[in-house]
């Protein structure tokens, strides 16, 4: 295997096994760093090394997990369970394929309305869902009836345009932008493009500090997502524990929703710096920040893929996914992640030619 396909295959893998990872506590409201903590500690899974383990048989009802918690735990997962994180990664697979990297918005729209179930939508793309089907089109179909244009939804779906451009910051981010601007607006759009560029950065970085730093340049540096990443990396570089810069974040998060992308991010940034290039350490560290558990579990787990490839990845997160992967996308259910990534590797190569 190419050292270029070692690392998309990574990112592949790095995103389901972030996903799965986070799926169980995805709920930020409830699941807060301090209940995540207590739940780990209570399961005997301090230091997270591993998928969260099941929670006791006769506390079921007190720990309130997802429901779909018993594909994605330790012990049970066969391949991995459908989420709308990866649903998402395939339809832009999908999307390159069919269109090319001239891409349009237009033609995001209709591969929605053609690909993906309604009902396996969620805020922003339920929306924008809703309005495609009435006959809207962008950017209108952004706007209409949609208060979660600067949630996480365009950021969730921005990862494929990163691993088709390996080494490419800007190309990433501009095709994550077109993308984006179907469904979102402001920080909506610019964490798409920011996590983008993450990702293609990531191919050639020297470390995650440096693939962050490279991907800020790519977004107005006065938004508030970039000012909110410095502030991150600042509190980082301050030599700031992992927990003690997320408390001083705090403020933030609480003052918008927890599904919206300006603080996810700052999570996500944490769990790449502090876990500083091992992929381990920067899964475990990003779902115990909490908030959207399993979206920042897999954009961590993608740019750690890259980072590390498939090959440093340990078994205990990849062997279980049995190169599987469901979806709601149509004709993708069942897919190999390794299929998947050898399709993605050869749009790399391609370069949009």
């Amino acid at each position: 295997m190419s050292a270029l396909a070692d690392r998309i295959l990574g990112g592949w893998l790095g995103r389901i096994s972030g996903n799965m990872l986070g799926k169980p506590v995805e709920r930020g409201d409830y699941w807060t760093r301090e209940r995540i903590d207590r739940y780990l500690r209570e399961t005997g899974a301090l230091p997270l090394t591993d998928y969260l383990p099941p929670p006791p048989s006769d506390r079921l009802a007190e720990y309130a997990l997802r429901p779909e918690w018993p594909e994605c735990v330790r012990g049970r997962i066969h391949g991995s369970c459908r989420d709308d994180d990866v649903d998402y990664s395939i339809l832009g697979l999908h999307l390159l394929e069919t269109y090319g990297f001239g891409f349009t918005t237009d033609q995001v729209g209709e591969l929605w309305l053609l690909r993906l179930p309604y009902l396996q939508t969620f805020t922003a793309e339920r929306a924008t869902y809703r309005n495609l089907a009435a006959g809207l089109k962008p950017p209108v179909c952004a706007t209409v009836d949609n208060p979660y244009q600067e949630w996480i939804g365009a950021l969730i779906r921005a990862d494929v345009f990163g691993w088709v451009c390996p080494g490419d910051p800007g190309r990433a981010a501009a095709l994550a932008r077109r993308d984006a601007v179907l469904s979102h607006t402001g920080n909506g759009v610019y964490a798409a493009m920011w996590a983008a560029a993450l990702v293609a950065a990531a191919f050639t970085a020297d470390g995650p500090r440096a693939a962050v730093g490279t991907a800020l340049d790519r977004i107005p540096p006065g938004c508030r997502l970039a000012r909110t990443v410095r502030r991150t990396v600042s509190l980082y570089e301050a030599g700031l524990s992992w927990a003690e810069t997320l408390t001083e974040l705090d403020s933030e998060a609480r003052r918008l929703h927890w599904i919206h992308a300006v603080p996810n991010a700052a999570v996500i940034t944490a769990g790449l710096l502090y876990g500083e290039g091992d992929f381990t350490a920067t899964i475990a560290l990003t779902v115990r920040g909490g908030l959207d558990t399993d979206s920042n579990g897999a954009t961590a787990g993608s740019v750690a893929g890259v980072l590390c490839g498939a090959g440093a990845i340990p078994p205990q997160w990849t062997e279980p996914l049995a190169d599987r992967v469901r979806s709601a996308v149509y004709g993708f259910d069942g897919a190999r992640i390794s299929d998947l990534a050898a399709r993605t590797e050869r749009l790399a190569v391609a370069g949009g030619a």
